[in-house]
C-alpha cells in the first residue's frame, strides 16, 4: 500500500462521520456528499504527516466548506427559503437498520429538526451542530465562524433556544408509528374523512415539497389544520390506493411511505407523530432531487 493509498484509506475511517456532519449542517445529502469530497481533495494536498488528529483536522475542514455553501446559499436567495422547503430525506428499508447509517437516523436528525436548522443563521448552524450534536469544543468551533469562543458560545445557544421552542416531540416506538399511519393510508384510500381526522392532529402542518417547476394542484404548498389536511388527502387518493408501488420505509430514522413505480421515486413522506396522532407531515416530490436519492436497499 503506497502512501496514497493509505492516506485513502485512513480518510475512508472518518467518512461516515464527516458525511454525517456535513448532512445536519447542509440538510442535503447531494451538497454533504460534495462537502465531504472537498475534504479529501484539501487532505490530498496538504502534508498529512502534520496533522496530529486527523478527524478533527477534517472536521473542522467539512464546517468551513459548509459554512462557506450556507453564505453562498444566503447570498443567492433575497429571501429565506419559504415554508414549502423539505429537507433531503435519508430512505431505508423499513426491516432493518444499517449499523453503519444509524448516524444518519438518529432522532436528532428528523426532517422536523432539519427544516428548524433551515432557519438558523450559517454561523449559528455551525456552531449547534458541531457542539451540540458532534461535542466539538467551543474553542476548536471558534476559527471556523471567525469569533471568539464566547461568541460561538452564544451562537450555539442562541441556535438552542430556537431549536427547543420549534422542535415538536414526537412518538419513538417504530411500531406505533406504523400503527398511526397504516390508518392514514387506509383512511385515505377508502376516502373516510372522519377516519382521516381522528389521526391528524388538530394543529397538524403539512410542507408539500415539489420544486420550483410543478404547477398546479401537485405546486409546494403548506397546508395547516386537520380538516385542510384531511381534504388534501383525499385530493390524492389515488396515490394510496396504489399499493402496488405505496411502501412503508424508515425515513431519517422514523416510519415514512415511499412511492416508487417501476423504482423511480415520485414521492417521500415523511411524518411526526405524537399521541397517537399525525403533527408534521413532509412529503418531497421534487422530480430533480428525487433522482438523486440513496435508495441503497431498496429495490424490489
Amino acid at each position: 500500500m503506497n502512501d496514497t493509498d493509505l492516506l485513502a484509506h485512513r480518510f475512508e475511517e472518518h467518512r461516515g462521520r464527516l458525511r454525517a456532519v456535513a448532512y445536519r449542517m447542509l440538510g442535503s445529502t447531494a451538497e454533504a456528499e460534495d462537502a465531504v469530497q472537498e475534504a479529501w481533495l484539501k487532505l490530498s494536498r496538504s502534508d498529512a504527516d502534520d496533522i496530529e488528529n486527523l478527524g478533527g483536522w477534517l472536521t473542522t475542514v467539512v464546517g468551513r466548506v459548509c459554512l462557506d455553501m450556507l453564505r453562498s446559499r444566503t447570498r443567492r436567495h433575497e429571501e429565506p427559503l419559504d415554508d414549502t422547503f423539505v429537507p433531503d430525506p435519508v430512505i431505508r428499508p423499513l426491516s432493518t437498520i444499517d449499523p453503519e447509517q444509524e448516524v444518519l437516523q438518529a432522532d436528532s436528525v428528523g426532517l422536523a429538526l432539519l427544516v428548524v436548522l433551515e432557519t438558523l443563521d450559517p454561523a449559528e448552524r455551525i456552531a449547534f451542530v458541531l457542539h451540540d450534536m458532534f461535542a466539538v469544543p467551543f474553542d476548536d468551533i471558534a476559527p471556523i465562524v471567525e469569533r471568539t469562543s464566547a461568541a460561538t458560545r452564544q451562537l450555539a445557544s442562541r441556535a438552542r433556544r430556537r431549536v427547543k421552542g420549534a422542535t415538536p416531540s414526537t412518538e419513538p416506538d417504530l411500531g406505533r408509528q406504523r400503527q398511526v399511519l397504516d390508518a392514514f393510508m387506509a383512511a385515505s384510500r377508502a376516502g373516510d374523512f372522519e377516519a382521516l381526522l381522528a389521526v391528524l392532529d388538530p394543529d397538524v402542518v403539512l410542507r408539500a415539497d415539489s420544486g420550483p417547476l410543478v404547477r398546479g394542484v401537485a405546486a409546494s404548498k403548506v397546508v395547516r389544520g386537520a380538516k385542510s389536511v384531511a381534504e388534501q388527502a383525499l385530493l390524492f387518493r389515488q396515490l394510496a390506493q396504489s399499493t402496488r408501488f405505496i411502501r412503508f420505509v424508515l425515513v431519517n430514522g422514523t416510519v415514512g411511505v415511499l412511492n416508487a413505480p417501476e423504482g423511480q421515486p415520485q414521492s417521500v413522506m415523511g411524518v411526526t407523530i405524537a399521541d397517537g396522532r399525525i403533527t408534521e407531515m413532509y412529503i418531497l416530490a421534487d422530480p430533480e432531487r428525487l433522482g438523486r436519492l440513496d435508495l441503497t436497499g431498496l429495490e424490489a
